[in-house]
């Protein structure tokens, strides 16, 4: 009797991960190319690159060019490790196990426990660790492993070398909008659609900034029905159905997430 009692429970318990639906992971953030607006760099990949999804960027004369956060975040290292590996180097953290690397550089211009923004003055380009010259060895990850970079929810070229050009902390990298569900709050989600986790609320009659939209799951509200998403902040989406935006569809210049 015991034995047929474990295995009905053992049962039990198989049937139950296998009907209960895993909780949707948290959304990338819309990362942009790590320097200012308008600049244009080469960045570079190669299989032997340690970690191999890395891109070193490089233009001319680049030594001391600004390096700036590429999505919004906290800051969770500053460190210099001498002569060796990263050099001097920044982490920041964008929560959902989203990390990015900036090494190599000459000085640093944040601290840990610092929040930033897009456009955010970081450090500076430098060659110090193992670099034999200036450049920004650049890296993201997820929960510690490298993955293939992305920006503006483009993949990056594997493998060679493109030139990128920067929309970071441009004024028209994002759009606006004004919530309108009636008097309702409306449900912030940590992903684009409704099998996400909420994660807050905002008041009908707010005002947005929203810096990226995605495709998600389909919403019928006060704007009809639409599958587009707008994300207000990090691991924050909001039904582009309840929000007033002047625009039927995707909003011009507004970047994909």
């Amino acid at each position: 009797m015991r034995k047929r009692w474990i295995s009905l429970l053992v049962t039990a318990l198989l049937i139950a991960g296998v009907l209960t639906p895993a909780s949707p992971a948290m959304a990338a953030p819309t990362f942009r190319v790590p320097f200012p607006c308008g600049q244009t760099w080469s960045g570079q990949t190669r299989s032997g690159h340690s970690p191999a999804y890395a891109i070193d960027f490089n233009r001319t004369d680049d030594a001391g060019d600004p390096v700036v956060a590429s999505a919004p975040g906290t800051v969770d290292v500053v460190t210099n490790l001498g002569n060796t590996s990263y050099g001097k180097y920044v982490r920041i953290n964008h929560g959902g196990g989203y990390t990015t690397y900036y090494a190599h550089l000459s000085g640093f211009n944040v601290s840990v426990g610092q929040t930033v923004g897009y456009g955010k003055v970081i450090g500076w380009v430098g060659s110090t660790g193992g670099s034999t010259g200036p450049h920004l060895h650049y890296e993201q990850r997820l929960n510690g492993s490298d993955i293939q970079v992305r920006f503006n929810g483009g993949l990056a070229l594997y493998w060679g070398t493109k030139n990128y050009t920067s929309g970071n902390g441009c004024s028209s990298g994002a759009g606006s909008g004004t919530v309108d569900t009636s008097g309702t709050p409306l449900t912030v989600r940590s992903g684009p659609g409704t099998g996400y986790a909420a994660v807050g609320t905002v008041a009908d009659g707010t005002k947005v900034t929203i810096a990226c939209q995605t495709s998600g799951t389909s919403v019928t509200g006060t704007y009809g029905t639409s599958t587009i998403w707008d994300r207000i902040g990090g691991g924050r989406f909001i039904a582009d159905a309840y929000v007033y935006t002047g625009y039927d569809g995707y909003i011009p210049n507004v970047p994909r997430c």
